[in-house]
């Protein structure tokens, strides 16, 4: 990509500007900020691979660091075929669609419908829980796109390929899809073992960011390098260090990661939604002997289409495997046609999508353009404004139509876990009791605190409180709330009036900050 001119300095202002007040008004509007963000915004050149080798790795990572094992493992199946079966059968129907209904030759057809196959759960999760949807149901939604995200791109990589050549061997295409899932994963799990033996040695919270930062790239880079899958490795490794990374890190690289991880996330998303409104004009351009009816015809039928797979696979998948096994009948009864349907409605398109679609290889290997690349683009955006903005407005309408209710799995295992851990805290200090410096007023304050905690998380945990204890905490926080914010006042003061550092006053608020976060458990 050449340097920038004036002009196109001016663009890149202006993008960021649209793009902070677009940011702005999604709170307030309540609508998932990528609904706002695939809006028309300048042009500017974006190489291919750009997207999937420059922003993919640390998004990726992010979300399979995030993603808990326990939940992977009880819905492996329903996952499993969501996330595999269910992808290829969309690649496969929307091949065929595009092959007969739009005019797009075979191996074209088969690389949009890779492209547009995998799901993504961003919007979707965000507001099933703030509308208490089920737990169950929203574990399931985040491990397909998880999972579906590997497979989806794998399919992709073999679909490209074979337009690039000019030539497909199924039998050579088979070998190279096994080499790419296992090679994919045995090199996120050789990979991700290295990097805990070296986060295992280090102590130092901004080094540690920046190695799990790096993580993505690390795992993905030398996968693709070798021919595997650098998602799946991403993945694996992602999912591997969530699950150690406990053991690894002390509080301040916790607390410091999760704000880095936070607002690196959100930019990461706002910057991909944003690039495909950048490609946006040159590709309209390339499309001017086709009518804009025609093109919204087309984006309409395969919207059609992918919604109508989903829920013709999903109830299927819901009810054949419980028809065939008694046992998993008994262990896992059939959930309600709700909670399928709703699985059904949020199979919102996104990220990983617009990053393959604009990972399209220009050019095949003879140096032709590759092969409506234009129209495959334009269509795999529509489909996912679509899915953004039909599915991602109508899902709150759709949640309350199906009356799907909240459980109360989170807040049990959350005051499960708090009552274990005041059980653990009171054992310990019955055992420093003998200590020199262990006074006897002190542990006797400890025990009152301990005990208040651990009748304040009973009484949630079985439902026996009528409001008492609870009422006493909230009072509590409250005025301790107060305090607090007389205590940082008087802080800022002092830095105001020159008698302390900044050093010293970020120090000192931040200790009284992480006391305040302290109050809500």
């Amino acid at each position: 990509m050449g340097s920038f001119g004036a002009h196109e300095e001016l663009q890149l202002l202006m993008l960021l500007v649209a793009a902070a007040g677009l940011l702005l008004l999604a709170d307030p509007l309540r609508i998932p900020y990528p609904i706002l963000l695939v809006v028309g915004v300048p042009t500017v050149t974006l190489a291919p691979d750009a997207v999937i080798f420059g922003i993919l790795p640390p998004l990726l990572y992010s979300a399979a660091f995030n993603t808990g094992l326990r939940d992977l493992k009880r819905n492996l199946r329903p996952i499993s075929l969501l996330a595999i079966g269910l992808v290829a059968l969309t690649m496969v129907v929307v091949a065929v669609t595009a092959h007969y209904a739009i005019g797009l030759s075979w191996s074209v057809s088969f690389v949009l419908g890779a492209v547009v196959s995998p799901t993504d759960p961003l919007a979707a999760t965000s507001i099933a829980r703030r509308l208490g949807v089920p737990r169950r149901a929203i574990a399931i939604v985040e491990g397909e796109s998880l999972v579906n995200d590997g497979t989806a791109l794998v399919l992709f990589k073999f679909a490209a390929a074979a337009v690039v050549a000019g030539s497909f061997s199924f039998l050579t295409a088979a070998g190279d899809f096994v080499w790419t899932v296992l090679g994919g994963i045995a090199v996120g799990l050789v990979l991700g073992r290295v990097i805990r033996f070296i986060r295992y040695r280090v102590d130092n919270p901004p080094l540690e960011i920046t190695i799990a930062f790096l993580t993505g790239y690390v795992v993905f880079l030398p996968a693709s390098a070798i021919g595997v899958s650098g998602v799946l490795a991403v993945v694996t490794a992602g999912v591997y260090m969530g699950w150690h990374t406990p053991e690894l890190t002390t509080v301040d690289t916790r607390l410091q990661g999760d704000g880095f991880w936070a607002i690196f996330n959100f930019v990461l998303n706002a910057l991909l939604f944003g690039l495909v409104g950048l490609q946006l004009q040159p590709i309209l351009d390339q499309l001017h002997g086709r009518s804009w009816e025609e093109l919204v015809g087309y984006a309409a039928l395969l919207w059609v289409v992918v919604v109508v797979v989903r829920f013709a696979f999903g109830f299927p998948i819901a009810h054949v495997p419980r028809w065939l096994s008694r046992s998993l009948r008994e262990r896992d009864p059939t959930p309600p046609w709700q909670f399928v349907s709703f699985i059904g409605w949020a199979g919102m398109r996104g990220g990983i999508t617009l990053a393959a679609a604009l990972a399209i290889p220009l050019e095949t290997d003879s140096g032709a353009p590759f092969p409506d690349r234009s129209l495959v683009v334009f269509l795999a955006f529509s489909i996912v404004l679509s899915t953004l903005l039909i599915q991602g407005l109508t899902l709150p309408a759709v949640v309350r139509l199906l009356k799907l209710e909240r459980d109360d799995l989170d807040d049990r295992e959350d005051a499960k876990a708090r009552i274990h851990a005041v059980d653990a805290g009171l054992a310990r200090l019955e055992e420093l009791l003998d200590e020199d410096w262990v006074r006897e007023d002190t542990a006797e304050r400890m025990r009152g605190l301990y005990d208040f905690r651990r009748n304040r998380f009973g009484a949630r945990l079985d439902g026996s409180d009528d409001g008492g204890i609870e009422a006493r905490s909230q009072d509590y926080q409250r005025l301790r709330r107060e305090l607090l914010n007389a205590e940082r006042s008087a802080v800022v003061a002092l830095r105001n009036e020159g008698k302390i550092s900044e050093d010293v006053m970020q120090r000192v608020t931040r200790d009284l900050d992480l006391e305040d976060s302290r109050l809500d458990v």
